[in-house]
């Protein structure tokens, strides 16, 4: 739950699940939200790949998820486990023996597919291999490859026909003593997703993975994405995520971390609160707002920064702030800290600045952390 006892419009009242690891990660239960991507390069090109998860753990990913289709990708996911800064999930698709070198091979979790792994004899070693390996399993259902029994039983994909395809492979787990698994019921229809989540999280009380699968490009996809995972996230449902997109991975966790931090459900980097401008602007917001995002982006520390080209909102954003930047005239604007009017800066330093400021104020506000810690 996020708790605001001030804001109580604000509060999210999370989902009981229970909790289970992946890798070093905990999923579910009261953990925070854990943001997931996936590499797009070949497996088997291990340098590409670590490169890849690399970038994506700098960003902020808690877990990435690495196809393994074929032996080669299996036999370099070794490496790619050993060297990961993160738990690695091998994605598993037709050939069940994939998933048992996965887990030879160091995986923190093996994501199945109900629809396309085979018959439960196959899904028994499967289970086998995890428990003697550590792993934990992901049943990934996904409207593109429900089974054909429950196609022809339910007419189409459907979230009755997804929810029971997963129900099925939760007690394929259960049955054999299994109880380290998330699960997700994807779709890239987002009315379909969402339905199909609600009615899973009745059903049990897993940790759920949330994705709204092939959502498409980066801006497209982005919108369908918030839109669908952030309607669930609103409503309590969800352990970790996955934005899928056409993008770089990288692009990925930014907007998943950006999903969860507008809910106040994780916080992470610095959050730039700022106007589309107008002609009243004193400054140049767009350009300046897009220099400080790449100059900013090595700030892990969570703090707010208002960035507003004149002063009708700018004081009133300034107050909910950190540090906040108000365009005036002149050719300078009013520097705001902790809400309160500080000093003026002019346009042309401004820039420089702020990013001083945001740097000391992220040093002061980590050493009080360590502080506290000791």
């Amino acid at each position: 739950m996020s708790h605001n006892p001030i804001r109580p419009w604000r509060n999210i009242d999370r989902r009981k699940s229970r909790q289970i690891m992946v890798g070093n990660v905990p999923v579910g239960g009261d953990a925070p939200i854990s943001v997931q991507t996936m590499t797009n390069t070949d497996t088997g090109d291990v340098k590409a790949t670590l490169d890849q998860i690399l970038r994506a753990a700098d960003v902020g990913a808690d877990i990435v998820r690495v196809s393994t289709p074929d032996q080669a990708s299996t036999s370099a996911l070794r490496e790619i486990c050993r060297e990961s800064p993160v738990p690695i999930v091998a994605d598993i698709h037709f050939h069940y023996k994939r998933a048992i070198e996965a887990a030879e091979a160091g995986a923190a979790c093996l994501r199945i597919n109900p629809g396309n792994i085979g018959d439960e004899s196959r899904v028994r070693e499967v289970i086998k291999a995890a428990r003697d390996h550590g792993c934990s399993i992901r049943i990934g259902v996904n409207a593109g490859s429900l089974e054909r029994h429950l196609l022809e039983k339910y007419g189409e994909p459907c979230p009755d026909a997804m929810v029971e395809s997963g129900l099925d492979h939760i007690r394929i787990l259960q049955d054999n003593d299994f109880h380290e698994f998330k699960i997700s019921v994807k779709a890239s229809d987002v009315f379909l997703a969402a339905a199909a989540y609600q009615q899973l999280a009745e059903a049990t009380d897993a940790p759920i993975h949330l994705g709204i699968t092939e959502a498409g490009g980066l801006t497209a996809g982005t919108v369908k994405s918030a839109i669908g995972l952030g309607n669930l996230l609103w409503m309590g449902i969800g352990d970790t995520i996955r934005v899928s997109l056409s993008a770089d991975p990288v692009e990925e966790v930014k907007v998943g971390f950006e999903i969860l931090k507008s809910l106040g459900l994780r916080t992470r980097g610095v959050q730039i609160i700022s106007c589309p401008s107008c002609a009243r602007q004193g400054f140049d917001v767009i350009r300046t707002v897009e220099i400080l995002e790449k100059r900013l982006e090595h700030i892990k520390t969570p703090m707010s920064l208002s960035i507003i080209g004149c002063v009708v909102n700018g004081p009133g954003e300034a107050l909910m702030t950190d540090i906040g930047f108000t365009g005036g005239g002149a050719g300078s604007g009013m520097v705001y800290l902790a809400g309160k009017q500080d000093h003026k800066m002019t346009n042309d330093q401004m820039v420089d600045h702020i990013v001083e400021l945001v740097e000391k104020r992220a040093a002061e506000l980590e050493a009080a952390q360590a502080a506290a810690a000791e």
